[in-house]
């Protein structure tokens, strides 16, 4: 197996563990809020692996819940990176070409990584 191989295989199975860790750090009310506002385009994933807002929303609530989200995914793209040899940018870009954005339904909004927020 090539070393490009051998890392692309290594930063796959990194992401499923950093998606097993984010998913954790939120309670499923925080859950459901969230996949409630990427429903309504106010809340979307971005080519970071964080989610961001397309829209301002003055719910605290829901700003806490990304807030939750982010910072578990934070320090699982940490972790991941370390184990890897990579960095947590690299880690947070990996976990969203590899799981997220393939998991973005039809209606939703994502930033790519030029900075654009598109609808799937």
């Amino acid at each position: 197996m090539t070393f490009r191989k051998t890392l692309i295989l290594g930063a796959a199975l990194v992401a499923l563990g950093v998606a097993a860790g984010a998913a954790s750090a939120q309670t499923a009310a925080q859950k459901s809020m969230i996949d409630a506002a990427k429903a309504e385009g106010t809340v979307g994933e971005q080519a970071d692996g964080y989610l961001g807002f397309r829209q301002a929303s003055s719910d605290s609530d829901l700003q806490a819940a990304v807030r939750v989200t982010n910072e578990a995914r934070r320090r699982a793209y940490a972790s991941s990176a370390s184990q890897a040899g990579t960095s947590a940018d690299v880690a947070g870009a990996r976990m969203f070409e590899t799981q997220l954005l393939p998991r973005i339904s039809t209606g939703q909004y994502y930033k790519n990584v030029q900075g654009q927020w598109v609808r799937r």
